[in-house]
């Protein structure tokens, strides 16, 4: 069995329905469908006349939009197809734990975030979209993107040696891992509130003056429904311009990381890997700028997304060349 395959196909998966899951949140469709597992009691997207009119009855606060519908149930077949695939490398770790074919440690964690991330899931719709359990759904899947990536570098480990001297920026390198994940969150908090088009202008908002730090303790709490959100216009000008803030000091972190790391490796292997996340990081930079000015396109938004999870990929490869082949101790 080729057991690298399995893990880059089961990364490729991973990206994709993190990648449908932003598409799903940016196109307003998390409530396609007001029900989970299925689609108004359906296990698709009701077409027909009669299963419409049932679909109708069943749910009368609803209505039914075939579109959004759709988007959502794709994003929960994919989602799906990634569960199974999960609990097949759970089985091949398990029954080849001696072989040590797959870590069987990440493999068991990865079967805990899929059960959580499917709760996530569904309470995503049975909460009507409420921000903390979305961005939770949406942390959940970069995670289990994440781990899903170290997975594979752990099967594909070529054990090609490293100088010692980047083992001793390990911390430094985890550290500003650490950095990208909050970013990551304060983006997701952005998107669960639907505060990204309230912070127009550039560098800053328009109304910075808005701008609060008291603001950011108005939560979104104790309301029915959460879609397009409910907070004041200055909590989430509030909350994007904080989003932007970290950025800053997310970049900063990385070129401080990358030149030290850049600066003492001799291995092409790992300077083409430091290399690889100082460039997502600046089109990442250019492709959020250029959403702000162009006021927010959808597709753009989404790339947006998708090279946050490619840059936290990037951040956990190198975290791995230098743990793994430099043998560091956590």
């Amino acid at each position: 069995m080729n057991y690298k395959r399995i893990a880059l196909f089961s990364c490729l998966l991973a990206a994709l329905v993190v990648t449908l899951g932003a598409y799903t949140r940016l196109s307003n469709s998390g409530l396609g469908c007001p029900d989970w597992p299925g689609c108004y009691g359906f296990i698709t997207v009701p077409t027909h006349a009669t299963d419409v009119l049932l679909a109708e009855s069943l749910f009368p606060n609803s209505q039914l939009e075939p579109k959004k519908a759709w988007i959502e149930m794709v994003h929960r077949y994919f989602a799906g197809c990634l569960g199974l695939l999960i609990a097949f490398l759970c089985i091949i770790a398990v029954r080849n734990k001696k072989q040590s074919v797959l870590p069987v440690k990440l493999v068991a964690l990865l079967a805990v975030l899929i059960v959580l991330q499917g709760a996530l899931g569904m309470w995503t719709v049975t909460l009507n979209l409420q921000p903390f359990v979305v961005m939770g759904h949406l942390l959940g899947g970069f995670s289990i993107l994440a781990i899903l990536s170290l997975v594979y570098f752990r099967v594909t480990n070529s054990q090609e040696p490293l100088e010692d001297r980047v083992s001793h920026y390990f911390n430094l390198t985890l550290g500003v891992l650490v950095i990208l994940s909050i970013q990551i969150a304060f983006g997701g908090w952005v998107a669960a509130n639907y505060a990204a088009p309230h912070c127009t202008g550039l560098p800053v908002c328009n109304n910075i003056e808005l701008f609060s730090l008291e603001s950011l303790f108005h939560l979104p709490l104790g309301k029915e429904n959460y879609e397009y959100g409910v907070l004041p216009f200055d909590t989430r000008l509030s909350i994007h311009f904080v989003h932007r803030l970290w950025a800053l000091v997310t970049a900063l972190a990385i070129f401080v990381m990358a030149w030290k790391l850049y600066r003492v490796a001799v291995s092409k292997t790992f300077k083409i890997a430091v290399l690889w996340v100082v460039i997502l990081l600046l089109i990442q930079l250019t492709v959020g700028s250029a959403i702000v000015h162009l006021q927010f396109p959808l597709l753009l938004t989404l790339f947006h997304n998708f090279m946050a999870a490619m840059l936290l990929v990037s951040m956990v490869r190198l975290c791995f060349l230098i743990k793994y082949r430099c043998q560091v101790a956590l």
